[in-house]
């Protein structure tokens, strides 16, 4: 998923997804109303419980670009809709688990698997339904309606023909028995595929909503949902909330009543409000700590950092002239020192990333990788042999200009690399940052030469990383790169049921990737994050997963 927070990400990155588009990330790659809270503590640290309602204070780094569970991408919006929509599924601890299907079967063949409805309701009252699934499913492999996560729903039986122009929707395999029973038949058996429909993209729609009004999801009035939270205020590029629902099916383990989350792009002005007690937690999914401050929290013994599935990368636009060169690009990619970038810059125990798919994931990262860390003698042989390509005689020449969101993170982090390729190149590099949503849109209409984002996993597996490059058209992948060879190997590893061979599949397309080097990867995330410690239940998980629902405050 694209991380923008992205900084969000970014600290994921400090933190990073990143984003991303997934991409946005890549994500992509943001003035909060204090509250009062539930509980009181006396001087010997006990706890009593008042009947004062509680309030979370938190920020976001940007505005959400979407909150259509069909349209989000990046990690704001989704980390919003995560909150106020529920699949089939949620994921606790890694694992998935039974959210809106009350229980669930799968076939001997393990290609059919046919889910039992809780008796839920929409927060406008409306019982939650087997349609609303369905419906939302089908609206996001519709062509004209332009998801760019439609090919997450592709294990579906008929799916990806529907998507793209082939197919019918009759042929999908999805079959509404009744009202609290949903049948789904996949191509082939997908191991992931209960993780799957916990993702955004598989949360329901309330059909009347979105038929009555196309742009349902844009105000907190028209916002129709079935999580544990409703949105009852959004103040575009000032701040959300988010009120517990009556109509929720558990709301009697729904702990804060009321969490307010302001938008609050500067990392500097998110740190100074945590320490004041303005905020009570900063980290991915809830904005960025400031680099400045990493040092000052470790001393302190405050910082924590979470294991994080993810990887900080720059792409290239590879229908620009002159990124277009694989040689400028191999150049490029080899004359980044990560290392002293994580020493220096990030500083929150990140990995240099020389390959694709962090080490986190099993059958990854367990030889030196792909490429040589800082490896400026082998960027300056490729870096000759594109400007020879490219008509230019002399590195001075050449001029590159990186992308970011706007941010404090993401800009320290291009300076760094645009000091060492002007250094150890001698080309001209200039930087550009824009707010995130205008970002984004550069991103995916190629207004860019190289544009960083963030990628943390959808679910746990190799595929994520890979999948958006698997075409041009796919709305993650926003470098214009395609190989037909590569896209070969994605759908192998599709059909393929032994795991070791189709870790081997996925490893020869990470290959090709390396060796035409669409994107840069940087380095894989760490999660860093403060928390107050009257605040319980914020630990993310390997995605960043933090579920409100099982916060609470002790204070």
């Amino acid at each position: 998923m694209k991380l923008n927070k992205f900084l969000t990400l970014f600290m994921a990155l400090v933190l990073s997804v990143v984003l991303a588009a997934c991409g946005g990330d890549d994500s992509k790659d943001n003035e909060t109303s204090e509250g009062s809270t539930g509980t009181e503590t006396n001087n010997e640290g006990s706890t009593s419980t008042s009947s004062e309602p509680k309030e979370l204070n938190l920020v976001f780094m940007s505005e959400p670009p979407s909150l259509h569970p069909g349209l989000a991408s990046d990690t704001t919006s989704s980390t919003a809709i995560n909150n106020i929509f529920e699949g089939l599924m949620t994921m606790e601890n890694g694992v998935p688990v039974e959210a809106a299907a009350e229980s669930y079967e799968i076939s001997d063949d393990l290609l059919t698997y046919t889910f039992n409805l809780r008796d839920s309701k929409w927060s406008n009252g409306d019982p939650v339904t087997a349609n609303d699934f369905a419906f939302a499913w089908k609206w996001a492999l519709t062509p004209e309606n332009a998801s760019e996560y439609a090919s997450i729903l592709y294990p579906i039986k008929g799916a990806e023909a529907y998507h793209s122009g082939t197919g019918s929707a009759d042929d999908l395999g999805i079959k509404v028995v009744d009202d609290k029973t949903l049948e789904v038949t996949l191509e082939v058996p997908t191991p992931y595929f209960l993780e799957l429909t916990a993702f955004k993209t598989f949360s329901p729609i309330h059909q009347a909503t979105q038929e009555a009004n196309a742009n349902w999801y844009t105000e907190a009035d028209t916002i129709v949902s079935n999580g544990a939270y409703t949105l009852t205020e959004w103040v575009h590029n000032g701040n959300l909330v988010f009120t517990k629902s009556e109509n929720y099916w558990d709301k009697e383990n729904v702990k804060i009543d009321t969490v307010n989350v302001a938008i609050v792009e500067s990392e500097a002005s998110q740190m100074n409000m945590f320490d004041a007690g303005e905020v009570d937690f900063l980290g991915t999914n809830y904005g960025s700590i400031s680099l400045d401050a990493i040092d000052r929290l470790k001393s302190e013994g405050t910082l924590k950092v979470a294991e994080y599935s993810g990887v900080y990368w720059y792409k290239f636009n590879t229908t620009d002239k002159v990124t277009s060169n694989v040689n400028i690009r191999k150049a490029l990619t080899l004359a980044i020192d990560r290392a002293s970038l994580i020493a220096n810059i990030t500083k929150a125990e990140q990995q240099p990333a020389l390959g694709y798919v962090p080490n986190s994931v099993d059958g990854f990262g367990d030889d030196e990788g792909y490429f040589k860390d800082a490896d400026f003698e082998g960027a300056k042989e490729y870096l000759a042999k594109g400007l020879e390509e490219l008509g230019l005689s002399d590195p001075s020449e050449l001029e590159i200009t990186v992308s970011h969101n706007t941010s404090e993170a993401h800009a320290a982090i291009a300076q760094f690399v645009q000091q060492g390729w002007t250094k150890e190149l001698g080309i001209k590099v200039k930087l550009d940052n824009s707010e995130w949503q205008v970002y984004l849109d550069k991103l995916s209409s190629l207004d860019y030469q190289v544009g960083r984002l963030g990628w943390i996993a959808d679910f746990n597996d190799a595929y994520t990383f890979l999948e958006m490059y698997n075409s041009a058209e796919n709305g993650n992948n926003d470098t214009g790169w395609e190989n037909a060879e590569y896209s070969d190997l994605l759908k192998q590893s599709v059909t393929e049921t032994d795991p070791d061979k189709r870790t081997q599949i996925m490893l020869q397309a990470e290959a090709i990737m390396a060796e035409e080097v669409p994107v840069a990867p940087i380095y894989f995330y760490t999660n860093p994050y403060i928390v107050k410690d009257y605040v319980t239940g914020m630990e993310p998980d390997a995605l960043g997963n933090i579920s409100l629902k099982n916060v609470d405050i002790n204070k």
